[in-house]
């Protein structure tokens, strides 16, 4: 467990997840007008670089936020084969405000396998952990750098079906977060089906991959097993970590939008949100 001195440290590195397959996003949709660039990613698969506002890919959205939250040296975790997007940031975008490295996740085999690649580039330091397929409010980024430990940025449900780009039907893919008392998460529960759903208190708070971490949880993505899907989980690494390390997640509560890159649908929503906003990396 980390001691109390390192919990304070000031959070200066972020890692992002950007391995995953895209294989929803690869599914052709009639429904969906895509630009000839826009399709070519698509088809790819590689979520992070579909163009959006401005022709900018949507990662230079995500990494520009969390740039505006204090964050100055990003690791993006990518497969092997990933080389288009090392390349747009190794050598074909100016970063100012940002350092970029890499590490490789060699097989997807989950979040807390991607986390755990990552290991060398954080070495004794707090970092951040978000997905590059979801744009986080900067408030939530801020909120999260600025805790003294480690914590979970949980969103308001309501919000969420009121103001993002997802829909009724792919809450249930999503983590809730309960609370307790102290205002700490008690309980990760990943995809809760409905009947548990109807259970638990209102309003609901969703986990959308938002976290900061002390290098604490590398431990804990030792000593998860797989999930049923044959992955390793980054929630059954929290819950580990909370159960049997005794690591506290202090919930930071935001009454704002997250938006969700998952497939060709949401493409034309989110760029119509995006748009307006400036990107500076």
């Amino acid at each position: 467990m980390v001691g109390e001195g390192d919990q304070h440290m000031a959070v200066g590195k972020a890692v992002v997840l950007a391995r995953g397959l895209g294989t929803r996003m690869r599914k052709a949709d009639a429904s969906v007008v895509l630009n000839e660039e826009q399709e070519k990613v698509a088809q790819k698969g590689i979520k992070a670089l579909i163009p959006v506002a401005g022709g900018r890919p949507f990662l230079d959205y995500v990494l520009s936020a969390l740039a505006d939250a204090g964050i100055d040296k990003v690791c993006l975790v990518v497969a092997p084969e990933h080389e288009e997007l090392r390349s747009r940031y190794s050598r074909e975008v100016r970063l100012e405000r940002l350092s970029i490295s890499y590490a490789i996740q060699e097989r997807p085999l989950g979040t807390a396998n991607a986390v755990a690649a990552a290991e060398e580039f954080v070495g004794t330091d707090p970092f951040l952990m978000v997905n590059s397929d979801n744009y986080y409010p900067c408030e939530a980024l801020t909120a999260l750098r600025e805790l003294p430990g480690s914590g979970v940025a949980l969103f308001e449900q309501d919000v969420i079906l009121a103001e993002s780009n997802i829909a009724a039907e792919r809450i249930l893919s999503f983590a809730v977060g309960l609370i307790n008392g102290e205002g700490c998460l008690e309980r990760i529960l990943e995809k809760p089906a409905q009947d548990v759903l109807a259970t638990l208190p209102r309003p609901l708070w969703l986990s959308m991959n938002c976290w900061r971490f002390s290098p604490m949880i590398f431990e804990a993505c030792r000593r998860i097993g797989p999930s049923p899907r044959g992955e390793y989980e980054i929630t059954d690494a929290v819950q580990l970590a909370i159960d049997q390390l005794h690591e506290r997640f202090q919930a930071v509560c935001i009454a704002k939008p997250v938006y969700d890159m998952t497939s060709r649908a949401d493409i034309p929503s989110i760029a119509a949100r995006l748009a307006g906003i400036q990107v500076r990396l």
